[in-house]
C-alpha cells in the first residue's frame, strides 16, 4: 500500500490529484489549511484529513508526528501555492510588486515545501519507493519566460515565476542530496483554479495529469527534473 501525502488538497489540482491517486489504491492524506474545507473534501473522496499550514513550523512538525504514528509515508506532493494577486483579479506587476508580498508568496510556495521536506524525510527515506513531486509552473522557467512573442514572456508578474524558479533549485539540490528519492519539479499548465481566480484555460482534470504521472514514479523513474504533460521542460 502506497502512502502519500498532498498539501493544499481540499480544491483544484490538490483534490483532483488525491481523486486519482484514490483510484490508483493509494491511502491519501489531504492536506488542508482550513480543516472544515479539508474535511469535507476528504469525506466526499475517501481520503484522510490532515490539518496542514505549511507556513507554521508547529502545525507541520504535528502533521509528521501524526502520519508517523500511522505508519509512515511514501509519496509527498507539494501543491500547495499562491499566486498573489490584486483584490480585482489581476496580477500583481513588477512595478507595483513589494517584498512583503514577495515575502508572502515564498513562505507558501518554497519555505513552505521546504518546511514540509524537511519534516517528512525521515519518513521518505524509510519508504522502500519514495517519491516527492514539487508543483511547479511553466513560468518558472527562464528559457521560456525570455521567449520573446510567447505566453510566458509576457505574463507581468514578478513574484509567482521567482518563487517557482526558486522551486525549482530547491527540487534539484534535494534530488542532488537524496538520490534514492525520486525528486521532481511539474508544470501542470494554465489550469483554472482559484490560485489565478479562475481564468487558466485548462481543466483540473488535464492540469493534475503530470501531478499524477509524477507521483508514480518506480525507482527507476527520472530524479531532479522539470516536466510538463509533454515532456522535459528548459530550465
Amino acid at each position: 500500500m502506497t502512502t502519500t501525502l498532498i498539501t493544499g488538497a481540499n480544491k483544484g489540482l490538490g483534490r483532483e490529484t488525491a481523486r486519482r491517486l484514490l483510484v490508483e489504491g493509494h491511502t491519501v492524506y489531504l492536506g488542508s489549511r482550513d480543516a472544515d474545507r479539508g474535511e469535507r473534501a476528504a469525506a466526499e473522496l475517501g481520503a484522510r484529513l490532515l490539518v496542514l499550514d505549511v507556513t507554521d513550523d508547529a502545525s507541520v512538525a504535528a502533521a509528521a508526528k501524526t502520519v508517523a504514528a500511522d505508519g509512515g509515508l511514501d509519496v509527498l506532493i507539494n501543491n500547495a501555492g499562491i499566486e498573489g494577486r490584486t483584490p480585482d483579479g489581476g496580477v500583481i506587476t513588477a512595478a507595483d510588486v513589494t517584498g512583503d508580498q514577495m515575502r508572502t508568496l515564498f513562505d507558501t510556495n518554497v519555505f513552505g515545501a521546504v518546511r514540509v521536506l524537511h519534516a517528512f524525510l525521515p519518513l521518505l527515506t524509510r519508504s522502500t519507493a519514495p517519491v516527492v513531486v514539487n508543483v511547479s509552473s511553466g513560468l518558472a522557467s527562464l528559457t521560456r519566460v525570455t521567449a520573446e512573442g510567447t505566453p510566458t514572456h509576457a505574463y507581468p508578474g514578478l513574484a509567482y515565476p521567482a518563487s517557482k524558479a526558486a522551486l525549482n533549485m530547491v527540487t534539484v539540490q534535494y534530488a542532488k542530496a537524496f538520490p534514492g528519492i525520486r525528486i521532481n519539479a511539474v508544470e501542470p499548465g494554465y489550469t483554472a483554479t482559484d490560485l489565478n481566480a479562475n481564468t487558466g484555460t485548462q481543466t483540473v482534470e488535464e492540469g493534475a495529469e503530470v501531478i499524477v504521472r509524477a507521483a508514480l514514479l518506480g525507482p527507476d523513474g527520472p530524479t531532479g527534473g522539470y516536466f510538463s504533460v509533454d515532456g522535459t521542460l528548459p530550465w
